[in-house]
């Protein structure tokens, strides 16, 4: 559900200095005597990974290689991999349609500024001790493949700086008071994933709101329970945790999300930055224990309970205007791909 965008220069460089930012561990120490020591085992070699073949998708005849899912994929347990490939793939599709947005708009970059990034990306590698090809090697990319990410990354960086006047950040500040002054919202979700099967994403659609409807009549139950001289605390207690008490029940059985385990809780998260932009825009519509109706994104459908909101305080543009170039940049992303996707020829191949 968090958006997770990454520079593929990031990514490199995360894998090189991760090591310096890491503590030593603290000397081992020794048992006492009278305590068994455990014969030493040798762990199992860990087989070397394979550089995965074929392609995952297929975007306007643009190809999207097994390899760039699987170097993004395999950061993840296996237990939260399915869920983690739509979502890699989702991006990697974006990405595409990004790029073929950007080379209709004739939006170009240098090679000599492509030359200066790794240039400087070699020297910080060096300074950390580090190998750039072996870096390049561990993260299954080729000096071809790096290049063509890099690149692709400084023209949409290109792009979204001369759309981004002033002017034009400005207007957004105005216009989205709650997105820049700190508001936060908790929420549990349900998700289901109907695929595109379009009677699997009606009976979807319609057992979240089944759900949505029990929900609702047992929080009323509960607070015609009360005696009655409750008074309004009382009964907006009793309904909230009737809500929360069910939701996160149902969260447990229904939900594919991996917080199912917790009953679909995703902790505090602003407004823009974590959740796709459907989700939080949704979230952010509703009270303290107030249900939204069923909500498509990306990921399939999400019924989402609101469970507490922290109320932030006005700032002024100066302050957050680098929060607001971000924002503009991930609306516009939205925009391109609203605009791209309907018409674009997309295949995805089998795992």
């Amino acid at each position: 559900m968090r958006k997770t965008i990454r520079g593929a220069a990031a990514l490199v460089l995360g894998s090189a200095l991760a090591a310096s930012a890491v503590a030593q561990p603290p000397a081992p120490v020794s048992p006492p005597p009278t305590a068994p020591v455990a014969p030493l085992v040798t762990p199992p070699a860990k087989a070397p990974e394979v550089r995965p073949t074929g392609n995952a998708a297929t975007v306007n005849g643009k190809v999207i290689p097994e390899v760039a899912v699987y170097r993004a994929l395999r950061q993840f347990p296996e237990a939260h991999r399915e869920m983690a490939r739509k979502e890699i793939m989702a991006h990697l599709i974006e990405n595409a349609l990004i790029d073929e947005y950007l080379t209709l708009l004739k939006v170009a970059v240098e090679e000599k500024d492509a030359d200066k990034l790794i240039t400087d990306l070699k020297k910080e590698l060096n300074d950390a001790k580090k190998d750039y090809g072996k870096e390049l090697e561990a993260m299954m990319l080729t000096e071809a493949e790096f290049r063509s990410e890099v690149t692709a990354q400084m023209k949409w960086e290109k792009f979204v700086q001369q759309q981004g006047t002033d002017a034009a950040l400005k207007q957004l500040f105005d216009g989205s008071p709650d997105v820049f002054d700190g508001t936060m919202v908790r929420a549990r979700h349900i998700l289901m994933t109907p695929g595109t099967d379009e009677a699997k994403q009606k009976d979807a659609a319609q057992k979240l709101r089944g759900i949505k409807q029990v929900v609702e009549a047992e929080a009323k139950k509960a607070v015609d329970a009360l005696p009655p001289t409750a008074d309004a605390v009382a009964k907006a207690q009793a309904s909230a945790n009737r809500t929360d008490e069910l939701f996160s029940a149902y969260a447990k059985e229904y939900s594919t999300c991996p917080s199912k385990k917790d009953g679909g809780d995703l902790n505090f998260f602003p407004r823009a930055g974590a959740m796709v932009e459907p989700f939080a825009k949704a979230a952010f519509a509703l009270k303290a224990y107030e249900m939204s109706d069923v909500v498509a994104t990306e990921f399939g459908y999400h019924l989402i309970l609101v469970t507490q909101r922290r109320q932030g305080a006005a700032k002024k543009f100066e302050d957050v205007k680098e929060d607001v170039r971000m924002l503009y940049a991930m609306r516009i992303r939205e925009s391109v791909i609203a605009m791209m996707k309907p018409k674009a020829q997309i295949t995805i191949a089998p795992k």
